[in-house]
């Protein structure tokens, strides 16, 4: 419930944040109703190609993480930090690979 707060804060005045959920029980679709700004969206099981994320852990994979050695867990923490910031320094890029025709959501 704290991260959908830091969500709903961040959330610029006059906006709506939707959140994509996988089927996992902790996720608690019930918990936005506590924030007017933020709904989340349940994927249905065992669908993991509807969840955007699974393609950007594949990017992230493919283009920047593959055929690694890691240190340590500071290390592993440090080159996905990197490699996502590459991911989102390319704004079409991350439309590219998270958008939806069944999740447009409007302006």
């Amino acid at each position: 419930e704290k991260h959908l707060a830091l969500i709903a804060q961040k959330v610029p005045k006059g906006r709506h944040a939707v959140i994509v959920v996988d089927g996992a029980a902790w996720h608690q679709v019930h918990l936005t109703e506590k924030f007017d700004n933020l709904s989340i969206i349940k994927l249905p099981p065992y669908l993991p190609e509807l969840n955007p994320i699974e393609q950007v852990w594949q990017w992230l994979r493919q283009n920047e993480l593959a055929n690694r050695c890691f240190s340590g867990y500071e290390d592993i923490v440090n080159e996905c930090s990197r490699a996502w910031n590459i991911f989102i320094s390319d704004a079409s890029r991350v439309i590219d690979l998270c958008s939806r025709d069944w999740i447009k959501v409007g302006s």
